[in-house]
């Protein structure tokens, strides 16, 4: 007994607390193993734009072969010339992809600084990202207000004030939690008190203050000297070896827990509302104390330029992926506007517009 430390004893009384009381508190494993919203316009419009490319490089190839040479075709009156038409439409569209694919690329890379080549965008601005970011966060994410105002509006102090209290309530009142309580106190005070320490430590000052305490009694003082000579021990001894026989002490005299026990949900329920209080002020100052700006920042400033890629990838990438295709696309109208403007701005205008109402017709 002599070599348990106070605070394996404090542990002793956590798990005594642990098997009588429970809580229900969120399931933090399950919130973390939670899938990220899935994509659904961009996933499958990228799977028709992915072969664009290609067959614009095959087009490309095949105009070396066959460009409509020769050939045209009359609207409205006009001759439209056809030769030339595939290698335009196939180089613009390649160009478009091409630009697209060097700008997201230069967002990112190169990774570090090099003589000629420069750095990424998002490298070389990555303590202003983690600044802005962090900023952000703190100000319109998770501000101390907004904490505030959620902790109000869930109750969750009450909430699991509640259940702590009707948990311990009913904890109490089982005589098996009662005895394993006495037993842990008996023990606590019994590794306390075997402290040499300890002892030497309590007794020193008793001793001290009770000889404070009757420098202004002669007779009270006379006495205890008296009683000290004949014991022919030091007043300090005295005390030393009372505290030793403090469990025993404590042992007799557990009708008192008992008592404290019987009278404690009268007690709880009457300090509810206070203790509501106290939590809550004292989150309030914690939420205030914490400054989430700076710690946000200092977090994504310890990311290195690899990390920071892989976490905006992995939260953009399909989107990303859709611009560069969508490049050649635009590439590929573009091909056409060099070919015939008129013609080709004449068609892109109506078919604008007539996607621009319908869809205004069915969002309506």
């Amino acid at each position: 007994m002599d070599g348990v430390k106070p605070e394996q004893k404090t542990s002793d009384f956590r798990s005594i607390l642990s098997r009588h009381i429970t809580l229900d508190l969120p399931d933090t494993d399950q919130k973390e193993t939670e899938e990220p919203p899935k994509l659904n316009r961009p996933v499958k419009l990228l799977l028709f734009l992915k072969p664009i490319p290609y067959l614009l490089i095959l087009l490309f190839i095949f105009s070396f072969y066959w460009d409509f040479p020769n050939s045209s075709f009359h609207l409205f009156g006009y001759e439209f010339a056809l030769a030339g038409l595939l290698r335009i439409i196939s180089v613009s569209g390649m160009i478009g992809f091409l630009t697209n694919w060097i700008a997201i690329t230069m967002l990112f890379r190169p990774l570090n600084r090099r003589p000629l080549l420069g750095q990424g965008l998002i490298p070389a601005q990555k303590e202003r990202i983690a600044w802005r970011l962090s900023t952000a966060v703190a100000e319109d994410l998770i501000n101390p207000e907004l904490i505030k105002s959620k902790i109000e509006e869930s109750n969750v102090v009450k909430n699991y004030r509640s259940q702590l209290q009707e948990s311990l309530l009913s904890s109490v009142e089982k005589e098996a939690f009662r005895q394993e309580f006495k037993e842990w106190i008996v023990d606590y005070v019994h590794s306390v008190v075997h402290d040499k320490s300890f002892r030497e430590k309590v007794s020193f000052y008793l001793a001290k203050e009770i000889e404070t305490g009757l420098k202004e009694k002669p007779i009270e003082r006379t006495a205890l000297k008296t009683y000290t000579l004949l014991k022919g021990q030091t007043l300090q001894n005295l005390i030393e070896e009372s505290v030793v026989d403090l469990p025993i002490t404590v042992e007799r005299n557990f009708g008192f827990i008992d008592e404290f026990f019987d009278d404690l949900p009268a007690n709880i329920e009457g300090a509810s509302d206070e203790f509501d209080r106290l939590i809550t002020e004292l989150i309030y100052k914690l939420v205030n104390r914490l400054d989430i700006q700076k710690f946000v920042e200092n977090n994504l400033r310890q990311y290195d330029e690899e990390r920071l890629e892989r976490m905006i990838k992995n939260a953009t990438n399909e989107q990303l992926k859709t611009i560069q295709y969508l490049g050649a696309v635009l590439g590929l109208i573009g091909g056409f506007v060099i070919w015939e403007p008129v013609l080709s701005l004449t068609f892109l205008t109506l078919f604008g517009a007539t996607v621009y109402l319908a869809d205004r017709a069915l969002y309506q």
